[in-house]
């Protein structure tokens, strides 16, 4: 759902021209997929940091490999299990006459990656191929919803000491606009570290206290020598795209990958661990017409994705399933 509250961070990944989202969230439990689309194609890379993760078509986007463009990414709850969504997403842009050429019919190029929410409701139920078509069904340029919608419906953060002491997660959004060019995040959170306002310091959503009422902070609980919870690689994993209207090469694609990561940095803490599977995609649509500043690309696209982190916790709303509720960031203040 969005919120009425307004946000810490304005603008959204729809803000770059060529880019669309759409959702789809699963109402017989919390889960669902995000995709976001380039019908035009865009230029795009890709970045693991996370020790645990779960993708496809990531090896396709190295740049010493053949396909330059992709026509949508996948965001993905479920697993595994999500990567399904995937081939719904090829069919609606095939339907769409969208896709790679190849002399024999059209290949749609979608790159993904999936966040573990099993542990939310039942986990028989997952995104798959039909809930993937109806979320490029839902696309559109508009500022996407933000919060307990698509791929960050059953998203929970702060999972360290436990999956009973978390906070809830989401999805969200944010752009910055600098020097000629426009760069947007769309990320979903589902960490297992903890969320900070990168412009405050202010711990957001994370672990909380053993009754409940305050967050704890993993970071300090560990500098204690608070023993973490033992978690099944995995089970966690941040997962997201920037997108820039910039001309850029796929290489360059690759490089925007990998500094928005400092963005997550900068909002979670711990991040990229052995068990996240974070990983972001970059997506170049260039629109701008304009050559790549990647010094000034990269600080917007870092900012971009802290800011995007941020929103997708206060975004947020509780989440209840049978006798467990995880508190938002907006019922839980540190001060």
């Amino acid at each position: 759902m969005s919120t009425a509250t307004p946000l810490p961070y304005a603008g959204a990944i729809t803000d770059v021209a060529g880019i669309e989202v759409g959702h789809y969230t699963e109402i017989r439990r919390p889960t669902g997929c995000s995709v976001v689309l380039a019908r035009a194609g865009a230029i795009a890379g890709v970045d693991v940091r996370g020790a645990a993760p779960g993708t496809r078509e990531t090896d396709l986007l190295a740049p010493a490999n053949l396909v330059q463009q992709a026509h949508a990414v996948l965001l993905s709850g479920g697993s595994a299990w999500g990567l399904d969504a995937a081939g719904g997403v090829m069919r609606w842009l095939e339907e769409h006459n969208i896709g790679l050429q190849t002399g024999y019919g059209l290949v749609p190029i979608v790159p993904g990656a999936v966040l573990f929410d099993l542990g939310v409701g039942d986990a028989r139920i997952r995104p798959d191929a039909a809930a993937g078509y109806q979320a490029c069904a839902a696309a559109s340029a508009q500022a996407p919803a933000q919060g307990n919608v698509g791929a960050g419906t059953g998203a929970t953060v702060g999972k360290l000491l436990g999956l009973a002491r978390a906070m809830k997660g989401g999805i969200g959004t944010a752009s910055v606009a600098a020097g000629g060019y426009t760069v947007g995040a769309l990320i979903a959170c589902n960490a297992v570290g903890d969320v900070f306002d990168p412009a405050s310091g202010r711990l957001l959503a994370g672990a909380r206290s053993e009754d409940g009422r305050r967050i704890a902070g993993t970071r300090d609980a560990l500098l204690a020598g608070q023993s973490a919870q033992r978690l099944l690689p995995g089970t966690n994993t941040t997962i997201g795209v920037v997108a820039t209207d910039a001309v850029l090469t796929k290489p360059q694609a690759q490089r925007l990958a990998q500094v928005a990561h400092d963005g997550l940095a900068r909002a979670i803490n711990p991040v990229h661990t052995m068990l996240d599977g974070d990983t972001l995609f970059a997506l170049g649509t260039g629109r701008s017409g304009r050559d790549a500043d990647m010094l000034l690309l990269a600080t917007l696209a870092a900012e971009a994705t802290a800011r995007a982190v941020v929103n997708a916790v206060c975004a947020a709303r509780a989440l209840t399933v049978g006798p467990q509720t995880w508190p938002a960031a907006s019922d839980i203040h540190r001060d």
